[in-house]
């Protein structure tokens, strides 16, 4: 059985600014769960100049109030074999919710997390959480696992890779 204390993260990178696409706002909370502009994506894994490195991007449809502020939080998991089940890497690993942008427009973020694997290969992939706020109250909020062929707007390590999952080790 693989251990959470397996993989601890060395460095948590900063998040990529935010890349902003103009589209039309979805109005309701279902057109917004449905949006093709809602999704997660490995957008690096172990790249060459940043070894043991994953990269999780994220991009969402924005909700129509232009008062309203964007959140995303990346978390890395690790896929057990033994349990068969996709585990939270224990520590390090996870952003937090951050502030993306205003709701008027869809936008996209990133971050990357560097690992230190003591055993592996790992099979890695990643969470992205959203929410769109209203002052302190969360309006909407859903969450995606990462898939693969999506268009990150910047960060993507090879230029243009995406990808469901990602193996360091």
């Amino acid at each position: 059985m693989v251990s959470l204390k397996l993989l601890a993260p060395l460095v948590a990178l900063g998040a990529a600014a935010p890349a902003l696409a103009a589209a039309p706002p979805p109005t309701s909370a279902h057109s917004l769960y449905a949006s093709r502009e809602l999704w997660a994506t490995v957008d690096a894994c172990n790249p060459q100049d940043h070894p043991d490195t994953i990269g999780i991007r994220g991009s969402m449809p924005a909700d129509g109030h232009k008062g309203d502020t964007m959140f995303m939080r990346f978390q890395v998991q690790y896929f057990d074999a033994t349990a068969k089940q996709w585990l939270d890497i224990a520590k390090g690993a996870d952003s937090g919710f951050q502030p993306v942008a205003s709701s008027a427009t869809a936008s996209q973020s990133g971050r990357n997390f560097q690992l230190v694997p003591t055993a592996g290969p790992f099979r890695l992939r990643g969470v992205v959480s959203f929410q769109w706020r209203r002052g302190a109250h969360v309006v909407h909020d859903t969450s995606r696992v990462t898939t693969a062929a999506h268009k990150s707007l910047v960060g993507a390590d090879p230029a243009g890779f995406s990808a469901a999952t990602c193996k360091i080790g």
